[in-house]
């Protein structure tokens, strides 16, 4: 009989402590260890079919195939918007439209109270960043809640010039590997990338390989730049614990329905989005349930192991990707966006299996699975009363923004950089409530597409096509405001100043409450120097939205112009307590500072004119009026070699850029290099001559010839 042998109490629990501690310490790294990163991608006006891993017919996108190799493919997922600001606040809120109340690009911004992704994530010990591609997604619309970097620096472009305001998907992934690089904890990055959005102008070699379709070519060179970033994550080990989100916010028409674009209809063409979900472990696999974007959020909190915030509208995909099924429900979508900008007819509908109601003064009706292009309307088949209950319930049972005050709220300077992006955006003071027929889009697309033409037309050098079509648009449509904005901005072009102010004074004529006509001819009358007709615009827009930086801006120059320094400086300090990071205000604070300083002498005024010069370059380092605004400073100060370098950056950014050539023929003029100087002011003659008056052009010609003439 073997003897018992009895362990002394104290260690007994020395041991289970010890145990104890062994297996939670293990169960905490190893929780860490099996704590998913996030990368949601989300590639703005991408249809799935220039996708190779969805349709073999148009190019090869090999690196994104990768991607759907390695994860689930869904066939029919859906945009709730056919515009970039309102689809990416759906996936990053997990709420379609009426709930947020974000309804186009460019009157709404994100409200506070809502519970973000990228907060949701934070909570939970995430770092956050996003690195986006273009201005629809600025930070002034409220996305950044929750993200430790949002990285949206685009440079400054003016917002009168028709340009896009967008950097280049190479550019963007740099930034964020940069960023993932730094990282030592659970990440959540989301990458934005802009570049298949008209215009479409990819780099070499996509632009010669894709000539005859410049947007394959845009796609394409979103697969090569994404390739850096999934070689990246390869090499730093990262794929086998990262949840990859690939999407669209919305698709592009070009052509189908005679939509050039997208933002006006809600065709499949521009709802329709790729969506591939990929993850450790994950099998490839497609599946044919129709889903969509509010179902991303409740998706990611599953596969993510952390808790789903109640609010959220859609469902989890993961039943779907382990074999099982999801309830059915109707995808509610809507296009607001002709209806904000123009007061035209609004448009909203609902997918429901393989049916697609659109309730518009002329309603459609489509069975999808017989018909997925849309191109059979069989709305007078089918209980449209019925139909439009139906979607009245959704509206009612969904909402939440909607039934409390929304009003429309964005700056002017938003307005035209969407504009630039082949946007229109005006506040309407009041909207019309019940439409008929001549109100639909579908009666009202000719207008839009001698726009787009007009555009097209502008944009490649034939200014009186142009000129032409959208003076046609003001004959048949009073109202239609960008067709003025844009006539004036063309006649700016080619400093046919008049025209152009007339251009806007018969907008205002016929759209006296109209905020951007108001304001853009506001900003002409001070570029023409009529600063006091342009001050009482101005303020005539200040009493309609005061919360624009961009006139709080322009007022600014006004008052500068008209030698009222105080009233100016009032001016800018608004102007940058709406907008903070704002490169053109800060360049003009530093000129009204430096004109304040050559009047007063007072070195702390030339300081703040140092200042703010310097911090406009911080803010946009390619800001060639800025460097002049330096050089110029530098130059009264009397240190003349800062100033000829600034001026000289000035012209390297900006070769045509009459004020630093004239200042640096005139700097090494003083300085005794008559060749250098006889240099800048024949570029300068070259330029600008023919606008000068009689007088400067005798001092130039005078000048040259001082260059010229032997020591």
């Amino acid at each position: 009989m073997k003897k018992n042998r009895l362990v002394p109490l104290f260690l007994i629990l020395f041991i289970l402590s010890f145990l104890f501690l062994t297996f939670f310490s293990e169960a905490k790294t190893s929780s860490n260890k099996q704590k998913l990163n996030l990368l949601l991608i989300t590639i703005d006006t991408l249809r799935p079919d220039r996708l190779s891993c969805y349709s073999s017919e148009y190019l090869s996108t090999p690196h994104i195939d990768r991607i759907a190799q390695k994860g689930i493919l869904f066939k029919r997922a859906f945009a709730h918007v056919p515009l970039t600001l309102p689809s990416h606040v759906s996936i990053m809120l997990g709420t379609i439209p009426p709930y947020h109340g974000v309804h186009d690009n460019s009157h709404f911004i994100v409200r506070d109270e809502f519970l973000t992704l990228a907060e949701h994530l934070k909570s939970y010990g995430y770092a956050t960043g996003a690195f986006v591609g273009a201005f629809p997604l600025d930070s002034r619309f409220g996305l950044t809640q929750g993200f430790d970097v949002y990285d949206d620096h685009y440079g400054s472009k003016s917002s009168q010039e028709f340009s896009f305001v967008e950097r280049r998907a190479e550019v963007v992934v740099e930034k964020a590997v940069d960023w993932l690089g730094k990282q030592n904890r659970p990440w959540f990055l989301w990458i934005h990338c802009f570049d298949p959005h008209q215009r479409y102008d990819p780099p070499e070699p996509f632009k010669s390989k894709y000539k005859d379709n410049l947007y394959n070519g845009e796609v394409a060179y979103v697969d090569f730049a994404l390739g850096q970033l999934f070689d990246f994550l390869k090499e730093e080990n990262l794929e086998n614990n990262t949840l990859i989100i690939f999407t669209a916010d919305h698709g592009e028409s070009l052509g189908e329905h005679g939509e050039s674009t997208h933002g006006y209809f809600a065709y499949n063409s521009t709802l329709w989005v790729p969506l591939i979900i990929s993850f450790p472990g994950a099998t490839a696999k497609e599946i044919e349930d129709e889903v969509c974007h509010v179902d991303i959020y409740p998706t990611v909190c599953d596969m993510l192991g952390i808790k789903k915030p109640p609010f959220l509208q859609g469902f989890s995909l993961s039943p779907l990707i382990k074999g099982k099924k999801i309830p059915k429900r109707e995808i509610y979508f809507e296009s607001l966006y002709p209806y904000y900008s123009r007061g035209w007819a609004p448009l909203k509908g609902f997918i429901r299996e393989d049916e697609k109601f659109i309730d518009s003064p002329i309603p459609e009706y489509y069975n999808l699975a017989q018909d997925f292009r849309e191109s059979l309307n069989l709305a007078s088949s089918k209980n449209l009363k019925e139909l439009k209950v139906k979607l009245e319930k959704i509206i009612k049972e969904k909402s939440y923004a909607d039934k409390i005050e929304n009003e429309p709220k964005i700056d002017r300077e938003t307005q035209e950089k969407l504009r630039s992006l082949g946007y229109v955006a005006s506040i309407q003071i009041s909207r019309k409530k019940v439409f008929t027929p001549k109100d639909d889009l579908k009666t009202l697309l000719p207008y839009q597409s001698m726009l787009m033409k007009a555009m097209g037309a502008y944009h490649h050098g034939r200014m009186e096509e142009g000129i032409k079509l959208l003076k046609k648009i003001i004959a048949d449509r009073k109202d239609f405001d960008l067709a003025y904005t844009y006539l004036a901005t063309i006649y700016k072009d080619q400093k046919k100043f008049r025209l152009a102010v007339e251009t806007l004074k018969e907008g205002l004529q016929n759209n006296p409450n109209n905020y951007k006509i108001i304001t853009t001819s506001g900003i002409f009358l001070t570029e023409v120097g009529q600063y006091d007709e342009a001050i009482n615009v101005l303020q005539r827009g200040l009493k309609i939205i005061d919360y624009d930086p961009e006139i709080w801006n322009y007022l600014g120059i006004a008052y500068w112009r008209k030698k009222d320094y105080d009233k100016a400086l009032a001016a800018y300090q608004r102007a940058l307590a709406l907008d903070n990071d704002y490169p053109i205000v800060f360049n003009n604070l530093g000129s009204l500072y430096l004109s304040i300083f050559l009047k007063t002498k007072e070195p702390q005024k030339y300081q703040k004119s140092i200042e703010s010069f310097k911090r406009a370059l911080e803010l946009d380092p390619n800001y060639a009026s800025a460097y002049n605004g330096l050089g110029a400073a530098y130059s009264q100060g009397g240190n003349i070699e800062r100033a000829i370098f600034c001026w000289e950056k000035a012209v390297e950014l900006k070769p045509d850029f009459t004020f630093p050539l004239y200042n640096l023929g005139l700097a090494y003029l003083a300085k005794g290099n008559k060749q250098k100087a006889l240099d800048y002011f024949n570029r300068y003659k070259t330029a600008n001559y023919r606008f000068l008056s009689p007088g400067e052009k005798r001092e130039l010609d005078n000048l040259i010839r001082k260059c010229k003439e032997s020591p």
